[in-house]
Protein backbone atom coordinates (compact mmCIF):
# COMPACT_ATOMS: atom_id res chain seq x y z
CA UNK A 1 0.00 0.00 0.00
CA UNK A 2 2.82 2.38 0.94
CA UNK A 3 4.76 1.50 -2.21
CA UNK A 4 1.59 1.97 -4.28
CA UNK A 5 1.05 5.46 -2.83
CA UNK A 6 4.62 6.47 -3.69
CA UNK A 7 4.22 5.06 -7.19
CA UNK A 8 0.99 7.00 -7.75
CA UNK A 9 2.64 10.23 -6.62
CA UNK A 10 5.70 9.70 -8.82
CA UNK A 11 3.50 8.86 -11.81
CA UNK A 12 1.49 12.04 -11.33
CA UNK A 13 4.62 14.16 -11.00
CA UNK A 14 6.34 12.54 -13.98
CA UNK A 15 3.16 12.68 -16.06
CA UNK A 16 2.62 16.39 -15.37
CA UNK A 17 6.25 17.17 -16.24
CA UNK A 18 6.16 15.07 -19.44
CA UNK A 19 2.88 16.69 -20.50
CA UNK A 20 4.36 20.15 -20.08
CA UNK A 21 7.59 19.20 -21.89
CA UNK A 22 5.78 17.73 -24.91
CA UNK A 23 3.34 20.63 -25.12
CA UNK A 24 6.12 23.20 -24.89
CA UNK A 25 8.21 21.46 -27.57
CA UNK A 26 5.32 21.15 -30.01
CA UNK A 27 4.08 24.72 -29.67
CA UNK A 28 7.58 26.16 -30.27
CA UNK A 29 7.99 24.18 -33.49
CA UNK A 30 4.47 25.00 -34.71
CA UNK A 31 4.80 28.70 -33.85
CA UNK A 32 8.14 28.85 -35.65
CA UNK A 33 6.61 27.24 -38.72
CA UNK A 34 3.71 29.74 -38.78
CA UNK A 35 5.76 32.87 -38.10
CA UNK A 36 8.96 32.07 -40.03
CA UNK A 37 8.46 29.22 -42.50
CA UNK A 38 5.09 30.58 -43.69
CA UNK A 39 6.08 34.21 -43.07
CA UNK A 40 2.91 35.11 -41.14
CA UNK A 41 3.44 38.79 -40.19
CA UNK A 42 1.25 39.13 -37.09
CA UNK A 43 2.42 37.38 -33.93
CA UNK A 44 -0.12 39.35 -31.87
CA UNK A 45 -2.99 38.05 -34.02
CA UNK A 46 -1.68 34.53 -33.50
CA UNK A 47 -1.70 35.20 -29.76
CA UNK A 48 -5.33 36.29 -29.99
CA UNK A 49 -6.13 33.03 -31.73
CA UNK A 50 -4.59 31.15 -28.80
CA UNK A 51 -6.65 33.16 -26.29
CA UNK A 52 -9.91 32.54 -28.22
CA UNK A 53 -9.15 28.81 -28.49
CA UNK A 54 -8.62 28.64 -24.71
CA UNK A 55 -11.98 30.33 -24.03
CA UNK A 56 -13.87 28.14 -26.52
CA UNK A 57 -12.38 24.85 -25.30
CA UNK A 58 -12.97 25.58 -21.61
CA UNK A 59 -16.47 27.01 -22.05
CA UNK A 60 -17.52 24.07 -24.23
CA UNK A 61 -16.10 21.57 -21.74
CA UNK A 62 -18.04 23.25 -18.95
CA UNK A 63 -21.31 23.19 -20.96
CA UNK A 64 -20.95 19.43 -21.41
CA UNK A 65 -20.05 18.94 -17.72
CA UNK A 66 -16.58 17.66 -18.56
CA UNK A 67 -15.09 20.22 -16.17
CA UNK A 68 -16.40 22.71 -13.63
CA UNK A 69 -15.32 26.17 -12.54
CA UNK A 70 -16.92 29.20 -10.88
CA UNK A 71 -19.37 31.37 -12.81
CA UNK A 72 -18.32 34.89 -13.75
CA UNK A 73 -18.17 37.49 -10.99
CA UNK A 74 -15.97 40.44 -10.12
CA UNK A 75 -14.64 38.55 -7.09
CA UNK A 76 -13.65 35.62 -9.29
CA UNK A 77 -11.79 37.91 -11.67
CA UNK A 78 -9.97 39.53 -8.75
CA UNK A 79 -8.70 36.14 -7.61
CA UNK A 80 -6.66 35.60 -10.79
CA UNK A 81 -4.97 39.01 -10.90
CA UNK A 82 -2.27 39.79 -11.94
CA UNK A 83 -2.03 36.61 -14.05
CA UNK A 84 -3.95 38.02 -17.07
CA UNK A 85 -1.48 40.89 -17.45
CA UNK A 86 1.46 38.53 -17.15
CA UNK A 87 -0.18 36.17 -19.62
CA UNK A 88 -0.56 38.90 -22.25
CA UNK A 89 3.08 39.93 -21.86
CA UNK A 90 4.29 36.34 -21.87
CA UNK A 91 2.27 35.45 -24.96
CA UNK A 92 3.00 38.50 -27.09
CA UNK A 93 6.71 38.84 -26.34
CA UNK A 94 7.26 35.08 -26.55
CA UNK A 95 5.72 34.92 -30.02
CA UNK A 96 7.56 38.07 -31.04
CA UNK A 97 10.87 36.57 -29.94
CA UNK A 98 10.11 33.34 -31.80
CA UNK A 99 9.55 35.35 -34.97
CA UNK A 100 12.65 37.56 -34.64
CA UNK A 101 15.44 35.15 -33.65
CA UNK A 102 16.53 31.57 -34.40
CA UNK A 103 15.32 28.70 -32.25
CA UNK A 104 18.76 27.84 -30.79
CA UNK A 105 19.26 31.43 -29.60
CA UNK A 106 15.65 31.62 -28.46
CA UNK A 107 16.25 28.60 -26.23
CA UNK A 108 19.62 29.86 -24.94
CA UNK A 109 18.22 33.28 -24.01
CA UNK A 110 15.15 31.71 -22.40
CA UNK A 111 17.46 30.08 -19.85
CA UNK A 112 17.68 33.44 -18.11
CA UNK A 113 14.17 32.53 -16.87
CA UNK A 114 15.80 29.93 -14.64
CA UNK A 115 18.04 32.54 -13.05
CA UNK A 116 15.09 34.88 -12.52
CA UNK A 117 13.00 32.03 -11.08
CA UNK A 118 15.72 31.04 -8.63
CA UNK A 119 15.95 34.62 -7.40
CA UNK A 120 12.16 34.94 -7.30
CA UNK A 121 11.72 31.72 -5.31
CA UNK A 122 14.19 32.95 -2.72
CA UNK A 123 12.54 36.32 -2.14
CA UNK A 124 8.89 35.52 -3.01
CA UNK A 125 8.44 31.91 -1.85
CA UNK A 126 11.29 31.68 0.66
CA UNK A 127 13.01 28.80 -1.17
CA UNK A 128 16.83 28.83 -1.10
CA UNK A 129 18.70 27.02 -3.90
CA UNK A 130 21.85 25.03 -3.13
CA UNK A 131 25.35 26.12 -4.15
CA UNK A 132 25.47 23.32 -6.77
CA UNK A 133 22.26 24.61 -8.36
CA UNK A 134 23.57 28.15 -8.40
CA UNK A 135 26.84 27.05 -10.07
CA UNK A 136 24.97 25.13 -12.80
CA UNK A 137 22.76 28.13 -13.49
CA UNK A 138 25.83 30.38 -13.77
CA UNK A 139 27.25 27.88 -16.28
CA UNK A 140 24.08 28.13 -18.38
CA UNK A 141 24.11 31.92 -18.27
CA UNK A 142 27.81 32.15 -19.21
CA UNK A 143 27.19 29.87 -22.18
CA UNK A 144 24.25 32.05 -23.22
CA UNK A 145 26.38 35.18 -23.03
CA UNK A 146 29.16 33.60 -25.14
CA UNK A 147 26.63 32.50 -27.75
CA UNK A 148 24.96 35.92 -27.81
CA UNK A 149 28.33 37.67 -28.20
CA UNK A 150 28.77 36.10 -31.64
CA UNK A 151 25.19 35.73 -32.86
CA UNK A 152 25.47 36.46 -36.60
CA UNK A 153 21.69 36.81 -36.90
CA UNK A 154 21.45 39.27 -33.97
CA UNK A 155 18.34 41.46 -33.76
CA UNK A 156 18.08 43.87 -30.82
CA UNK A 157 14.28 43.86 -30.86
CA UNK A 158 14.25 40.07 -30.67
CA UNK A 159 16.58 40.09 -27.65
CA UNK A 160 14.42 42.68 -25.90
CA UNK A 161 11.31 40.60 -26.58
CA UNK A 162 12.93 37.54 -25.00
CA UNK A 163 14.09 39.50 -21.94
CA UNK A 164 10.56 40.75 -21.27
CA UNK A 165 9.22 37.25 -22.01
CA UNK A 166 11.60 35.81 -19.38
CA UNK A 167 10.44 38.29 -16.74
CA UNK A 168 6.77 37.62 -17.49
CA UNK A 169 7.28 33.84 -17.45
CA UNK A 170 9.06 33.96 -14.10
CA UNK A 171 6.37 36.13 -12.53
CA UNK A 172 3.64 33.93 -14.04
CA UNK A 173 5.14 30.72 -12.60
CA UNK A 174 5.62 32.20 -9.11
CA UNK A 175 2.21 33.87 -8.94
CA UNK A 176 0.49 30.75 -10.33
CA UNK A 177 1.96 28.70 -7.48
CA UNK A 178 0.61 31.16 -4.93
CA UNK A 179 -2.85 31.25 -6.54
CA UNK A 180 -3.07 27.46 -6.87
CA UNK A 181 -2.13 27.04 -3.21
CA UNK A 182 -4.45 29.83 -1.96
CA UNK A 183 -7.23 29.90 -4.56
CA UNK A 184 -10.09 29.50 -2.02
CA UNK A 185 -12.20 27.29 -4.27
CA UNK A 186 -11.08 28.58 -7.68
CA UNK A 187 -9.77 25.50 -9.47
CA UNK A 188 -7.19 25.33 -12.26
CA UNK A 189 -9.83 25.40 -15.00
CA UNK A 190 -11.28 28.61 -13.60
CA UNK A 191 -7.84 30.16 -13.37
CA UNK A 192 -7.19 29.31 -17.03
CA UNK A 193 -10.58 30.56 -18.24
CA UNK A 194 -10.64 33.89 -16.41
CA UNK A 195 -6.97 34.44 -17.15
CA UNK A 196 -7.73 34.27 -20.88
CA UNK A 197 -11.05 36.16 -20.57
CA UNK A 198 -9.52 39.18 -18.85
CA UNK A 199 -6.50 39.11 -21.18
CA UNK A 200 -8.60 39.14 -24.37
CA UNK A 201 -9.61 42.83 -24.39
CA UNK A 202 -6.16 44.39 -23.75
CA UNK A 203 -4.55 41.95 -26.21
CA UNK A 204 -7.12 42.86 -28.89
CA UNK A 205 -6.68 46.60 -28.35
CA UNK A 206 -2.90 46.27 -28.54
CA UNK A 207 -3.07 44.25 -31.76
CA UNK A 208 -5.47 46.77 -33.31
CA UNK A 209 -3.47 49.86 -32.32
CA UNK A 210 -0.20 48.41 -33.64
CA UNK A 211 -1.76 47.39 -36.98
CA UNK A 212 -1.25 43.67 -36.35
CA UNK A 213 -4.88 42.76 -37.09
CA UNK A 214 -4.79 44.58 -40.42
CA UNK A 215 -1.55 42.83 -41.41
CA UNK A 216 -3.06 39.46 -40.53
CA UNK A 217 -6.19 40.06 -42.61
CA UNK A 218 -4.07 41.07 -45.60
CA UNK A 219 -1.92 37.93 -45.39
CA UNK A 220 -1.91 36.18 -48.77
CA UNK A 221 -1.87 32.50 -47.73
CA UNK A 222 -5.18 32.09 -45.93
CA UNK A 223 -6.18 29.72 -48.73
CA UNK A 224 -3.24 27.37 -48.01
CA UNK A 225 -4.55 24.26 -46.16
CA UNK A 226 -1.10 23.51 -44.66
CA UNK A 227 -0.86 27.01 -43.21
CA UNK A 228 -4.42 26.87 -41.86
CA UNK A 229 -3.63 23.54 -40.16
CA UNK A 230 -0.46 24.93 -38.56
CA UNK A 231 -2.27 28.12 -37.47
CA UNK A 232 -5.11 26.18 -35.82
CA UNK A 233 -2.64 23.83 -34.13
CA UNK A 234 -0.80 26.84 -32.73
CA UNK A 235 -4.06 28.28 -31.38
CA UNK A 236 -5.08 25.05 -29.63
CA UNK A 237 -1.58 24.33 -28.34
CA UNK A 238 -1.56 27.74 -26.68
CA UNK A 239 -4.32 26.53 -24.35
CA UNK A 240 -2.71 23.13 -23.83
CA UNK A 241 0.63 24.72 -22.91
CA UNK A 242 -0.97 27.15 -20.46
CA UNK A 243 -2.83 24.27 -18.81
CA UNK A 244 0.28 22.09 -18.67
CA UNK A 245 2.33 24.84 -16.96
CA UNK A 246 -0.34 25.31 -14.30
CA UNK A 247 -0.70 21.56 -13.76
CA UNK A 248 3.04 20.91 -13.54
CA UNK A 249 3.51 23.82 -11.12
CA UNK A 250 0.65 22.64 -8.90
CA UNK A 251 1.74 18.99 -8.69
CA UNK A 252 5.48 19.67 -8.53
CA UNK A 253 7.05 23.13 -7.97
CA UNK A 254 8.07 26.20 -10.00
CA UNK A 255 11.63 24.94 -10.33
CA UNK A 256 10.44 21.51 -11.46
CA UNK A 257 8.51 23.26 -14.19
CA UNK A 258 11.68 25.09 -15.16
CA UNK A 259 13.75 21.86 -15.08
CA UNK A 260 11.30 20.19 -17.45
CA UNK A 261 11.56 23.18 -19.75
CA UNK A 262 15.36 22.93 -19.71
CA UNK A 263 15.36 19.28 -20.75
CA UNK A 264 12.87 19.96 -23.53
CA UNK A 265 14.99 22.86 -24.70
CA UNK A 266 17.94 20.55 -25.41
CA UNK A 267 15.88 18.95 -28.19
CA UNK A 268 14.67 22.33 -29.48
CA UNK A 269 18.22 23.74 -29.49
CA UNK A 270 19.68 21.21 -31.90
CA UNK A 271 16.60 20.60 -34.04
CA UNK A 272 16.25 24.38 -34.37
CA UNK A 273 19.59 24.57 -36.17
CA UNK A 274 17.90 22.85 -39.10
CA UNK A 275 14.26 23.89 -38.57
CA UNK A 276 13.13 27.40 -39.48
CA UNK A 277 16.08 28.26 -41.72
CA UNK A 278 17.26 31.35 -39.79
CA UNK A 279 20.16 29.97 -37.70
CA UNK A 280 23.60 31.20 -38.84
CA UNK A 281 26.49 29.02 -37.64
CA UNK A 282 29.68 30.36 -36.07
CA UNK A 283 32.15 28.42 -33.90
CA UNK A 284 31.95 30.79 -30.90
CA UNK A 285 28.17 30.83 -31.01
CA UNK A 286 28.00 27.03 -31.30
CA UNK A 287 30.40 26.56 -28.36
CA UNK A 288 28.34 28.93 -26.20
CA UNK A 289 25.14 27.08 -27.07
CA UNK A 290 26.74 23.75 -26.08
CA UNK A 291 28.12 25.11 -22.79
CA UNK A 292 24.66 26.41 -21.92
CA UNK A 293 23.07 23.06 -22.89
CA UNK A 294 25.55 21.11 -20.73
CA UNK A 295 24.84 23.44 -17.83
CA UNK A 296 21.16 22.72 -18.30
CA UNK A 297 21.74 18.96 -18.08
CA UNK A 298 23.93 19.36 -14.98
CA UNK A 299 21.27 21.53 -13.37
CA UNK A 300 18.54 18.99 -14.09
CA UNK A 301 20.63 16.17 -12.59
CA UNK A 302 21.34 18.18 -9.44
CA UNK A 303 17.67 19.06 -8.94
CA UNK A 304 16.68 15.42 -9.43
CA UNK A 305 19.30 14.26 -6.88
CA UNK A 306 18.17 16.88 -4.37
CA UNK A 307 14.54 15.88 -4.74
CA UNK A 308 15.37 12.20 -4.16
CA UNK A 309 17.40 13.10 -1.07
CA UNK A 310 14.55 15.18 0.35
CA UNK A 311 11.99 12.44 -0.24
CA UNK A 312 14.00 9.91 1.82
CA UNK A 313 13.71 11.67 5.22
CA UNK A 314 10.06 12.56 4.56
CA UNK A 315 9.15 8.94 3.94
CA UNK A 316 10.97 7.88 7.13
CA UNK A 317 9.21 10.48 9.28
CA UNK A 318 5.84 9.39 7.90
CA UNK A 319 6.59 5.72 8.39
CA UNK A 320 7.06 5.31 4.65
CA UNK A 321 3.76 6.95 3.75
CA UNK A 322 3.37 9.73 1.22
CA UNK A 323 1.54 12.85 2.40
CA UNK A 324 -2.07 12.59 1.24
CA UNK A 325 -2.21 16.33 0.58
CA UNK A 326 0.66 15.99 -1.86
CA UNK A 327 -0.85 13.01 -3.59
CA UNK A 328 -4.26 14.68 -3.96
CA UNK A 329 -3.06 18.15 -5.00
CA UNK A 330 -4.26 17.61 -8.59
CA UNK A 331 -7.82 17.37 -7.36
CA UNK A 332 -7.73 20.63 -5.42
CA UNK A 333 -9.94 21.69 -2.55
CA UNK A 334 -13.15 21.18 -4.54
CA UNK A 335 -12.32 17.59 -5.55
CA UNK A 336 -12.32 18.41 -9.24
CA UNK A 337 -12.11 15.41 -11.63
CA UNK A 338 -9.01 13.91 -13.16
CA UNK A 339 -7.62 15.35 -16.41
CA UNK A 340 -10.44 15.13 -18.98
CA UNK A 341 -9.96 12.64 -21.83
CA UNK A 342 -9.60 15.34 -24.52
CA UNK A 343 -6.45 16.65 -22.75
CA UNK A 344 -4.71 13.31 -22.17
Amino acid sequence: MQLESRSVLLLKQAGAAAFYGASSLLIILVNKAVLTSYGFPSFQFLGLGQIVATLVVLRTAKLFNIITFDDFSIETVKKVFPLPLLYVGNLIFGLGGTQKISLPMFVVLRRFTLLFTMIGEQYYLGIQSSVQVQVSIVMMILGALVAAANDLSFQLIGYLFILINNLCTTANVLVSKKIVDNSQGLNKYGILFYNALVAFLPATLLAYCTGDIEQALQYSHWDNPAFITAFLMSCVMGFVLMYSILLCTAINSPLTTMVTGCIKNIAVTYSGMFFGGDYVYSLTNFVGINVSAIGSLVYSYIKYAEQREQQGPKEKSNGGLVDNKTVDIEKGEDDEPEIPPHLK
